[in-house]
């Protein structure tokens, strides 16, 4: 389904279907945006902004609850993040940015047996990595949860990867790419806690029963 001028908002990060999105407005042209968004209980999007412009693939939010509102006008506002979208073309006719869209979803969807087992091997590897570095490991996420690449892919930060998450077609891919990066982090951070703990033998490890 194309829909004509969906209200944009460029933001250094990447909002996820079924996700909250804390957001603090305050510069008056997306006052305006959400405004709109709020009186007419409406969507807008929000696209990955870089140096060469805005992604072509975003998704849209509607705002969940408005948190706190100053008497500048400025907003403090909870979203929660709806449809995936490709941009078919930017308008800047009005202070904040629109677009023509087109939504999508995923493909196809996976055989049963094969999602089940990436479910698990993704949650998994999450709960794994979130207990070795002692932060909360999503309790509130359901294993089976249809989407559940979406809802543990709030835990990562890079970019990249939720951009990747937010492109791709289909959830299988989304948790074989989900296993990948914890895995890989979880390493990453194995590499990182061997060096502290060398560092000050200067790399030379002494051995149990040693005199010096």
């Amino acid at each position: 389904m194309l829909v004509d001028l969906l209200p944009l908002f460029p933001l250094k990060m990447v909002a996820l279907p079924g996700v909250l999105v804390p957001l603090h407005i305050f510069e008056e042209r997306y006052k305006e945006m959400v405004g709109i968004a709020i009186e007419h209980q409406t969507e807008f999007g929000i696209v990955l902004a870089h140096e060469q412009g805005v992604a072509n693939v975003g998704c849209s939010v509607a705002v969940d609850k408005v948190l706190q509102r100053y008497q500048d006008g400025r907003l403090d506002i909870l979203c929660l993040g709806k449809r995936r979208f490709h941009v078919v073309e930017l308008n800047s006719d009005l202070s904040y940015l629109r677009g023509s869209v087109q939504f999508f979803d995923d493909d196809q969807a996976a055989a049963s047996d094969e999602l089940t087992k990436l479910q698990d091997e993704a949650y998994s590897a999450w709960r794994q990595l979130a207990n070795r570095l002692g932060v909360n490991p999503l309790p509130e996420i359901a294993p089976r949860d249809p989407h559940l690449s979406f809802l543990l892919g709030q835990a990562v930060t890079a970019l990249s990867t939720r951009q990747l998450l937010l492109q791709l077609r289909s959830e299988a891919e989304r948790l074989r790419h989900l296993v990948t990066f914890f895995r890989d982090f979880e390493m990453k951070q194995a590499r990182i806690r061997e060096a502290k703990r060398l560092a000050p033998t200067n790399g030379h490890a002494k051995h149990l029963g040693s005199k010096n």
